[in-house]
Formats: C-alpha cells, structure tokens, sequence
C-alpha cells in the first residue's frame, strides 16, 4: 500500500515537471499595436489596439506561446515614448524584452485593403416587381515583421492576406405614388476578411517561429507567399 502511494507521489511530481519544462519551453511573444497605411474607411483610432488584442487572443488560444499582455507591453512602450506609434527601432528592442520576458516581438501594418473587389448587383425587373441579388469580396493584406528582442535583429517578415465573399437578396418595389424596398443582405464581409487575416497571422507564427523553416507548413506558406508576389507582379503594367 505504501509502495502503491509513494508510486502515485512520484509519478505526480514527474508529470508536474514534464509540465513546467513544457510551459518553459513556449516563447514568450509580445504584438504591437497595429498601424494602417491604407485609406480603409473602417479604421478609427481604437482600430490598431483592436485588432492587437484580436492577435493576442488568437496566439493566447494556441496554447502555444506566452503572451505579454497588451497593458503591460504598453507601459513599457509608453516608458520610452513610443507607445503612441506602436513601432519600435532595432535597437530598443533588447531593451523591451528585458523589462518583459518577451523573446520575440511581432509588429503588424494593414497594407492593403479593397472592398467589393467582386462585386455585382444584377436581378430582373417585371411591371415594378424587382428581384435582385449581389455579391460583394473583401481584401486585406498585412505585413508582418517579427523581431527578435534579445539581438533586435528582424528574425522573419511576411505578408499575410485574408479574404471573404457576401451574399444577398434584395427585393424593390416601385409602382405609381407606392414604392418600397425590402432587403436581405448578408453583413459586409469586411469584419471576416479581418478575422481570416488576423487567424492566418496566427498560424503562420505558430509555424514559423515553432516548426521552422525546414517544416510542411512552412513549404505550403512559401508556395503562398510565391503565388502571391507572382499575382502582384502581374498586376503591375510596366510601360
């Protein structure tokens, strides 16, 4: 009996310290604030804050990182007067994982949005009766850049894209003095396309900074990042 309680005791204490080295293992990564470069009409100025705490929930909900906390990250940003910009030079950056733990920093800036990329509004109309239906795209590109704040070296950059497709029905009607309409329209896709991003970002740092470059993920977020230099070089006329 007392082999079988002094087995149990052992047993625990391993599993504590498997769990421990385990919760030490994970990299500690503060977000800062996002910036925009774009003339989106959705942005305001809670929007960098906003979607940096999307970010650090996203990460937080890997189970996979520690992440510092979006208040204390700020003071210590605020501290060397650079918490207004959410940027940060190299050099800083030691400094700034010293006073958090943090081993990595992510910095985040909108580089593209476009609304309605694909949109249509077509539909019939008989007598007055009108019946119609649309589509509507959304687009947001993201440039990542993560530093390394114990070197203040860039340690990985990347652009990350989201994307989101809407759908609706509208039905009008018009006839003499009498005219009405009545709608249907999925909510603008702008909100998904935003949180499809922020996830992408998510994932690929859980790729990039735990798999490494040597990984699959890591191959099928190459073959994006080409696919998508290719589009965009494609899109450039040059005369």
């Amino acid at each position: 009996m007392r082999k079988n309680v002094l087995l149990t005791v052992l047993l625990a204490l391993t599993l504590t310290t498997a769990m421990d080295a385990w919760a030490a293992e994970k990299p500690r990564i503060g977000v800062l604030r996002f910036t925009n470069n774009t003339h989106a009409a959705w942005w305001h100025g809670t929007t960098g804050e906003n979607l940096q705490d999307m970010l650090i929930n996203e990460l937080a909900a890997t189970k996979r990182f520690t992440v510092v906390e979006r208040k204390e990250l700020d003071a210590v940003l605020s501290e060397q007067k650079l918490g207004a910009s959410g940027l940060i030079r190299p050099e800083t950056a030691p400094g700034i994982g010293k006073l958090t733990g943090a081993r990595y920093l992510v910095a985040a800036t909108v580089s593209a949005f476009e609304e309605d990329v694909a949109g249509s509004d077509q539909g019939v109309s008989f007598m007055g009766l009108s019946v119609g239906g649309s589509k509507g795209k959304a687009y947001i590109a993201v440039d990542l850049k993560v530093i390394d704040a114990e070197s203040g070296e860039i340690a990985d950059v990347r652009t990350v894209e989201g994307t989101s497709d809407s759908s609706g029905l509208r039905l009008g009607l018009n006839y003499g003095f009498f005219s009405g309409t009545m709608g249907d329209k999925a909510k603008t896709p702008t909100g998904k396309a935003i949180r499809a991003c922020i996830v992408e970002i998510s994932e690929y740092l859980d790729c990039s900074l735990l798999e490494g470059n040597n990984s699959r993920c890591m191959a099928e977020y190459n073959a994006k990042e080409s696919k998508r230099r290719q589009k965009t070089k494609g899109a450039i006329n040059i005369e």
